[in-house]
């Protein structure tokens, strides 16, 4: 039988497990912010950091590598609160919200392809023109504009059809 005091007392202080979490979370989202490209799809790259350190340090909290499991609720409530308060300060502060997610990336403008930010997202040709097939276009020529947003996913915006551009799907007036 466990002796619950041992599972609950510490053997590193609960301050020293605050800044080991704070610059574990720091370094981590800094490294995925700034340096990864933008695929995760949906989910946020905080949320992405936020689930992958709360597994490690719930793992080794339940496994034994910390002495106690007071030790590991400190430090996943340390990640917690630092993810929640980056959610709240960036919905409530622009200033924080241009920090935490990268801006949106023009990567098609009036059916031209931008090379130089394509690079810079690893974005190919074959890439490109799937998520345009996707969004229902077939030729580089109907997007007024396509950008990367900050959650990996590729926006389209439409040419404008002209009278010049007629296809047949205009009803014509009968003469």
């Amino acid at each position: 039988m466990p002796d619950i005091a041992e599972l609950l007392r510490f053997d590193v202080s609960p301050l020293e497990l605050i800044v080991r979490g704070s610059l574990m979370y720091w370094l981590l989202f800094l490294l995925f912010r700034f340096v990864l490209r933008r695929d995760a799809g949906s989910i946020a790259v905080a949320d992405i950091l936020l689930l992958v350190l709360i597994a490690d340090a719930s793992q080794n909290a339940m496994a034994g590598s910390y002495t106690s499991v007071s030790e590991g609720a400190v430090l996943v409530s340390t990640l917690v609160g630092w993810n929640w308060l980056l959610d709240w300060a960036s919905f409530r502060f622009n200033t924080v919200r241009r920090f935490v997610e990268p801006p949106p990336l023009v990567l098609v403008r009036h059916g031209r392809m931008i090379p130089r930010n394509m690079r810079r997202e690893y974005v190919t040709v074959p890439e490109l023109m799937a998520s345009l097939r996707a969004h229902g276009i077939e030729k580089l020529a109907e997007v007024k504009m396509a950008r990367m947003e900050p959650d990996g996913g590729i926006s389209v915006i439409r040419e404008k059809k002209t009278d010049d551009d007629d296809d047949g799907s205009k009803v014509k007036p009968l003469v």
